[in-house]
């Protein structure tokens, strides 16, 4: 199966500074994987390295048909149409209604069919159980419910990947578990989805596959369980053969002369005679 991103050999940089060096990944149709790592490792850099925003100069890169070498700054907005983007922060037009945030997306896209892209807002607003809420202002919303009119955004162009950047990361745990289900459930049905986070509690709950930024570098756990499963290889062991009878040699032990010590020791060895009694 082909992969939907390839990255090899890769080094990322920001104005000439190394950011990550030897990346090296695939992520395949319907995974969802974590993004992991403490603050300035180079999660933030590497989601933008696959959306087109920094430049990859070093190594092998692709998003789907996109090679992301030879990609030009007038091919960055048609990469982008194949992703959907969801960022902490929600970034909704807060001077508009959710489903004006949703059209405004769609035009810059190159929607124009008016009943298809009625159609569309409400198959996807009800995707992430919001389809009574298209009226509704950003400022209307709680915060889960603006994630998930972000989520709903980036999934308008029925995208081959999601990239997710610390979604969860303004909300509270009940939300937080729900955002993750969806975006869970989304990969369920085919799409991929790779997610910045944090949240290492809800983790365990939904996929198990991590890339770790590290040591400025990235670790895929897949490539690691792989490794675990190597068997290590067992060293030969040397068989020694025994002579055989003829040339066997037999040591005769060496018999110590008797001293009066040893006079003494083995008298203190020997038990005494039992003695009769009488009755």
């Amino acid at each position: 199966m082909e992969p939907i991103v390839s990255i090899k050999d890769c080094n990322i940089f920001i104005d000439k500074h190394l950011i990550l060096k030897d990346v090296n990944f695939n992520i395949n149709k319907g995974e969802f994987i974590y993004l992991i790592g403490k603050t300035g490792t180079g999660k933030s850099s590497l989601l933008k390295t696959l959306y087109g925003e920094l430049e990859m100069t070093d190594g092998e890169g692709s998003v789907g048909e996109f090679n992301l070498r030879k990609l030009k700054r007038k091919q960055v907005p048609y990469l982008r149409r194949t992703l959907g983007i969801v960022f902490q922060d929600f970034q909704l037009l807060t001077d508009r209604s959710v489903a004006e945030n949703l059209i405004f997306v769609m035009k810059a896209t190159g929607w124009k069919d008016k009943d298809k892209m009625k159609a569309r807002i409400q198959e996807v607003l009800e995707k992430v159980d919001l389809g009574t809420k298209g009226f509704k202002m950003p400022h209307e919303l709680s915060g889960g419910e603006q994630q998930r009119v972000a989520i709903a955004r980036a999934l308008i162009n029925d995208p081959v990947l999601i990239l997710a950047d610390e979604p969860t990361g303004n909300l509270d745990p009940e939300t937080s578990d729900n955002i993750l289900r969806l975006l869970f459930d989304i990969s369920q049905s085919g799409r991929s989805v790779l997610m910045a986070t944090h949240d290492y509690v809800h983790m365990s709950k939904y996929g198990n596959r991590t890339l770790r930024c590290d040591a400025g570098g990235v670790v895929d756990s897949r490539l690691e369980q792989s490794a675990s499963q190597t068997p290590t290889p067992t060293k030969p062991q040397t068989v020694v053969q025994e002579p055989t009878p003829e040339h066997k040699i037999v040591e005769q032990p060496t018999v110590k002369p008797a001293t009066e010590a040893d006079a003494t020791l083995g008298s203190l060895d020997t038990p005494p005679a039992p003695t009769s009694e009488s009755d």
